[in-house]
C-alpha cells in the first residue's frame, strides 16, 4: 500500500515554525512538516500568524501532499 493521507488534520507548531501533518504507510504513521518560510512563499498574504499558515496549507494541500509522497522513503525516518 502506498503512502496516503486519510486524516485531514494539521497543526501549526510555533516553536518549530512549521505546519505538521500526518500520513500513513500501511499501519505506520508518518509525520511531515512544512516550514513557515515555504508557506510564506506560497502565500499571497503577508501575515505570518498561525491562521494564515494553516489557510495557506489548506489552499495548497494537494500540491503539498504530492510533494510529501514524492520525497517519502518507505522505512526511513522521514520528517
Amino acid at each position: 500500500m502506498a503512502l496516503n493521507f486519510p486524516n485531514p488534520s494539521r497543526s501549526y507548531d510555533a516553536a518549530r515554525h512549521c505546519v505538521c501533518f500526518w500520513g500513513y504507510d500501511n499501519a505506520r504513521e508518518v509525520a511531515f512538516q512544512v516550514s513557515d518560510n515555504l508557506l510564506l512563499r506560497l502565500s499571497q498574504e503577508v501575515a505570518s500568524e498561525e491562521a494564515a499558515f494553516l489557510a495557506t496549507f489548506d489552499r495548497h494541500r494537494e500540491r503539498i501532499l504530492l510533494l510529501a509522497k514524492n520525497i517519502y522513503t518507505p522505512g526511513a525516518r522521514n520528517t
